[in-house]
């Protein structure tokens, strides 16, 4: 047997990430498809105070981490996360669609090019099940693979990569140059930085929400949905496009899916609401918002109660879902450059039509940016546009100094 134990099941994202982490970085591993087993089951639950996350991997000292980052995977192990130089012309934060196609475009016109993510290459992209929106693949393409071949075009142009390395802060250094500092203490020199750290998950921050996360309460219907087979009640929380589409997802494995949205209407496309309002499995509770969650009383600190508020008559509901699966927004990954470059009134940057923020040299596009549509055909148009953009940012700069 290995040293390292991976637990997780075969459908999971972020155990396939784990394992491709682990992987790429030839670290020897033992898996343990968790599926259809009991006692494999009851041994994560035992690691993790009764919460089914995975993946958990357990190390030779005894110690585990459950559901790790890149970076805290990294850390775990020992991994050198310091580039190969420390001058660049285009520093690109977050290696997401957008960043990768940034990468590509500007490795092309030979800038010497570095990408720094905080998790995994591929961004949401890559833990997505499946996409069929992406426009070249008519029968749709799994998440990870679209993602893999992002990561191996960049690589063909030698683009370099830094992944499980978050970037701390982006000062302006003056002369026009600007500092990247990370979060291991190394500080890179770029004329030019793209940010590209994309979004977040909203949490409802209802009462209880935090100690059910995991046991019940979850971000992520591929992820997690495949644990509720047979169940007789999931719940949905949000009706834009993300929970609708993650509702119709998780009827297969359920006799039934609410979907609950604060408003008198749902919020996504014209088709998905028909969709969601005539399947058979599937009910919408409009005018309701969570106020709890609610833990079972069996002591197995699992999820046993949503408590909703009815906004149209007042009072409160209680509901029994298996789990419940929460998609009511995104916040922007700003958090690093918060002080230092615009944001707009919800937290997301700020810039001008060329992508530029008030920063020179900082440029922004995809989901981070202020007005994107958070789609990922525009999130890859917006880093080819972005590095266009850069280059006439970079080929000004080698005039004016040649004057």
């Amino acid at each position: 047997m290995a040293d390292i134990q991976l637990y997780g099941a075969s459908w999971c994202p972020d155990c396939r990430r784990a394992k491709k982490f682990l992987a790429d970085q030839r670290v020897a591993f033992d898996w343990h498809d968790i599926d259809g087993r009991e006692d494999l089951q009851a041994f994560v639950e035992e690691r993790n105070d009764g919460k089914r996350i995975i993946p958990t991997i357990v190390f030779p000292d005894g110690s585990h981490l459950a559901e790790p980052s890149n970076e805290e995977l990294a850390e775990k192990i020992g991994l050198a996360r310091s580039a190969m130089m420390h001058v660049y012309d285009l520093v690109i934060v977050g290696g997401g669609p957008t960043g990768l196609t940034t990468s590509i475009y500007a490795a092309r016109e030979n800038l010497e090019t570095l990408v720094v993510d905080s998790k995994g290459l591929g961004g949401q992209a890559g833990v997505t099940e499946r996409l069929d929106n992406y426009p070249g693949f008519p029968e749709g393409i799994g998440g990870a693979d679209l993602a893999d071949r992002f990561v191996q075009q960049a690589q063909r142009y030698g683009v370099e990569m830094l992944q499980a390395v978050s970037v701390t802060s982006i000062s302006d250094e003056g002369h026009r140059e600007l500092d990247i500092e990370t979060a291991t203490d190394d500080h890179y020199h770029a004329r030019a930085v793209l940010l590209a750290t994309g979004s977040s998950y909203r949490r409802t921050e209802a009462d209880g929400e935090d100690d059910l996360i995991g046991a019940g309460v979850h971000f992520c219907a591929t992820c997690d949905g495949p644990f509720y087979k047979g169940s007789s009640e999931l719940m949905v929380i949000g009706g834009g496009n993300s929970g609708l589409e993650e509702g119709l997802f998780l009827t297969q494995f359920t006799d039934k899916v609410t979907v609950v949205e604060r408003g008198d209407a749902l919020r996504g496309s014209k088709l998905l609401q028909d969709k969601v309002l005539n399947h058979h499995r599937m009910e919408v509770l409009l005018r309701h918002g969570v106020s709890a969650f609610r833990p079972k009383e069996d002591g197995s600190g699992k999820l046993g109660t949503v408590v909703l508020d009815d906004l149209s008559v007042g009072g409160t509901v209680e509901r029994h879902p298996a789990g419940a699966f929460v998609f009511i927004g995104l916040d922007p990954n700003t958090g690093f450059v918060k002080g230092s470059v615009g944001l707009d009134e919800r937290g997301f940057v700020a810039t001008d039509p060329t992508f530029m923020t008030d920063v020179a040299g900082v440029f922004a596009a995809g989901d981070v940016r202020g007005g994107s549509t958070k789609q990922l055909a525009s999130a890859v148009g917006e880093g080819a546009a972005a590095a266009i953009q850069i280059r006439g940012y970079l080929d000004r700069l080698e005039r004016e100094g040649m004057m």
